[in-house]
């Protein structure tokens, strides 16, 4: 595995981003691990969140300019510290959030931030994807923007999991609109990961039996 794939992971642990247990996904799905980007709560961790979605970034996408889009409420900081991230690598990119509620008064709208213009290209920040029921909601938002194409979106883990068919969510998702989704790692670096240490043969057993039934066709 990757240097930079076990870093993060353990970053993601160390944060407790990455637990488990038995919760339930935005999907409606009882999942074995969680991910969840709220428990990043200080300026070091977050700060160090950015740096992967920038090292992703710059990866996948080199030094494009784009408008980033962190949607409420777990991708706003996402946004926030991957532009600040690109930003000490020489890319400076505005970036934009939208309200869970639209504003009637003072500015209004349903956007706090830089409203990208016609002709402009979007990337989504999201924490993961499991069927990919966020992503839609996102892009039913982002309709709203006329003239406005979406580039790509980056997701910290993969899961791997089947969308609405058999295919992966990420893969029903970049067929449905015509964009990539990246990721920083996904569920099977963390089950290698995770089986470096024999303690967490409970854990990786749990994720397998959960990937037998809903893991994707690949």
């Amino acid at each position: 595995m990757e240097a930079y794939k076990r870093e993060f992971i353990s970053f993601l642990q160390g944060a407790g981003v990455l637990k488990f247990g038995d919760f339930t996904a935005k999907s409606g799905r009882k999942i074995p691990y969680f991910i969840n980007a709220g428990e990043i709560k200080t300026g070091q961790q977050i700060a160090k969140l950015g740096e992967f979605y920038a090292k992703a970034y710059l990866e996948k996408l080199g030094h494009k300019r784009t408008v980033l889009y962190g949607p409420a409420y777990k991708g706003i900081s996402i946004a926030v510290s991957a532009s600040i991230a690109l930003s000490k690598e020489g890319l400076d990119v505005p970036f934009f959030f939208n309200r869970k509620e639209a504003k009637d008064h003072g500015e209004g709208g349903l956007f706090v931030g830089y409203v990208p213009k016609a002709g402009e290209e979007v990337v989504i920040t999201e924490d993961v994807i499991t069927a990919g029921t966020a992503i839609r909601e996102s892009m039913a938002i982002l309709s709203d923007l006329e003239g406005v194409k979406v580039a790509a979106a980056f997701v910290m883990v993969d899961r791997k999991e089947k969308g609405q068919g058999e295919k992966g969510a990420m893969q029903e998702i970049a067929e449905q609109f015509g964009f990539p989704v990246y990721s920083v790692v996904d569920v099977y670096d963390i089950l290698a990961y995770l089986e470096e240490d024999p303690a967490n043969e409970e854990n990786v057993t749990r994720i397998k039996n959960y990937l037998a039934v809903n893991g994707a066709i690949v």
